[in-house]
């Protein structure tokens, strides 16, 4: 009976484990689909690093929704999906804690100097541990850019280590933190950063060398949301100067990026924008876009729906 149904296609690494049942009663599921599986497709699931764009979206002329592992669509032609009639499912929420426990990991291995301290005992350097500094994140403040769900679960767990917590966000009007007008005032009086903002034409560039100048020295700053939000060349200066003591990046203008000077300096930790991708929330994400599709091809009207 399987083969009489409609196929839903993967556009990326899907588990077909995961998403095959949700969608059993609706459509077949192709994880590796051919070009002719993808022509007659009613569904496809979307990672993260494809493009589905109007050409692409022309190779799939039966498509009657699109699911996409996450929340950003940069990569997706929604304008265009919407103009065809395919609605765009996204995934909020399923990857909240993984990404929210990164930016803790990052945090914490560069306020404790676990890059310098791994390398100074692998050197066989132990004598000179004075001269490393480990600090704490107890009694800090943290700035959190953007206090969506992300950058909220942020707040609690900084909490939880007994930090202080400013945030900004131009969209939100109330929340559980004090809320700061302008990104200065919330960096004012800053000893951690934690960025959860969307990549937008406003937020390019947000962080530049005058903001990283504007710092309280030593400050530690993590980007796990956008690359183009922060300057590299700022943050290297940055480290140079003091202005700032650490930097962690899971997310880069270019992805994979070009290698920058940043990347060589001791006190930089980076991952590969992974942070959000661990074995629950991925497995959270593709429940949540083949629930998406299923809801979609029963002619119901899915939770979360990308705006074009």
């Amino acid at each position: 009976m399987s083969d009489t149904l409609p196929a839903v296609v993967a556009l990326g690494d899907v588990d077909s484990g995961i998403v095959a049942p949700i969608l059993e009663r609706h459509a077949r599921f192709i994880a590796d689909p051919s070009e002719e599986d993808m022509a007659g497709a009613v569904g496809a699931i979307v990672r993260a690093h494809v493009t589905v764009d109007k050409e692409m979206l022309a190779r799939m002329p039966h498509l009657k929704v699109l699911a996409r592992t996450g929340v950003g669509t940069e990569r997706v032609d929604v304008a265009e999906a919407t103009r065809r009639g395919i609605p765009v499912v996204i995934t909020p929420g399923s990857n909240t804690h993984a990404v929210a426990e990164g930016a803790l990991a990052h945090l914490l291995a560069l306020t404790k100097a676990l890059p310098q301290l791994t390398a100074l005992v692998r050197e066989d350097s132990w004598a000179q541990r004075a001269t490393i500094t480990v600090g704490d994140l107890a009694g800090g403040t943290l700035a959190v850019l953007g206090y969506g769900r992300i950058g909220r679960q942020v707040a609690k767990l900084a909490q939880a280590f007994g930090m202080s917590v400013v945030a900004y966000d131009p969209y939100v009007s109330q929340a559980d933190v004090p809320l700061a007008a302008t990104v200065a005032e919330a960096l004012a009086e800053a000893t951690h950063i934690s960025i959860h903002l969307p990549g937008t034409p406003e937020t390019r560039g947000l962080i530049s060398r005058e903001t990283v100048a504007s710092l309280t020295p030593g400050t530690i700053l993590v980007n796990l949301a956008r690359g183009e939000v922060v300057d590299l060349d700022a943050l290297l200066w940055g480290l140079e100067s003091g202005h700032l003591g650490g930097v962690g990046l899971d997310v880069f203008d270019d992805e994979p990026p070009a290698h920058h000077p940043l990347f060589d300096h001791p006190q930089v930790v980076l991952s590969p924008h992974v942070m959000g991708l661990t074995t629950q929330s991925t497995a959270e994400t593709f429940r949540q876009a083949a629930q998406g599709i299923a809801d979609v091809l029963a002619g119901k009207t899915p939770e979360h729906i990308a705006a074009p």
